[in-house]
């Protein structure tokens, strides 16, 4: 019997389309941010930040395989990084944070809970990986304590709901299709319903 931690090809490739597909809408999303920004001011950021979390959640809820969201986010970043994102390599770090958050949550399970809870506290731990990295990376400690309590709450509950809410109805409108047939999660929901 093969490893079942071990990535097949069509894993793999599956991953890296994921992750060309969301550098693609992550870039466009930063438009939305910064109109957001310009009308709402400073914590639109942290409102909006969650769905920079959702390629390791859809590519984690596929494959369901150790290092999934990890890399999601990474390859993510890396394609984002070749389309010209102003953001340069240390968007590299950023999405190596935030995809460690999601994967942690998704360890705790063994990587085999990928239920809606589940989904939404791994959005919730990219939040939190991602806010600590901002908080050293631009020097959060100088704002006021109520600034900073927004700040965490808002991108928490951006995390459950832009990226673990959003990525299991991306994950399951895509099941519905049937292109995930023969892949991890295919087998988990025929072994569910037998």
């Amino acid at each position: 019997m093969p490893n079942s931690r071990i990535w097949t090809l069509r894993e793999t490739l599956i991953v890296a389309v994921l992750g060309a597909v969301f550098a693609v809408l992550y870039l466009g999303w930063v438009q939305v941010w910064l109109i957001a920004q310009a009308l709402f001011g400073s914590l639109t950021m942290d409102v909006v930040m969650g769905f920079w979390f959702v390629a390791s959640m859809v590519a984690a809820a596929i494959i369901r395989k150790p290092g999934v969201a990890f890399a999601a986010e990474v390859l993510s970043a890396g394609v984002q990084i070749l389309l010209g994102s102003p953001a340069g390599l240390m968007l590299l770090v950023t999405g190596a944070v935030q995809g460690a958050g999601a994967e942690l949550v998704f360890a705790a399970t063994r990587w085999r809970n990928y239920s809606l809870p589940v989904m939404m506290a791994a959005g919730v731990g990219a939040a939190i990986f991602s806010f600590a990295y901002t908080w050293v990376r631009f020097d959060y400690g100088a704002l006021q304590p109520g600034i900073l309590i927004a700040m965490f709450t808002l991108r928490c509950v951006s995390g459950a709901l832009l990226g673990g809410w959003m990525g299991h109805v991306i994950v399951q409108a895509l099941y519905k299709t049937g292109a995930l047939a023969g892949l991890a999660i295919d087998h988990d929901k025929r072994a569910a319903a037998a």
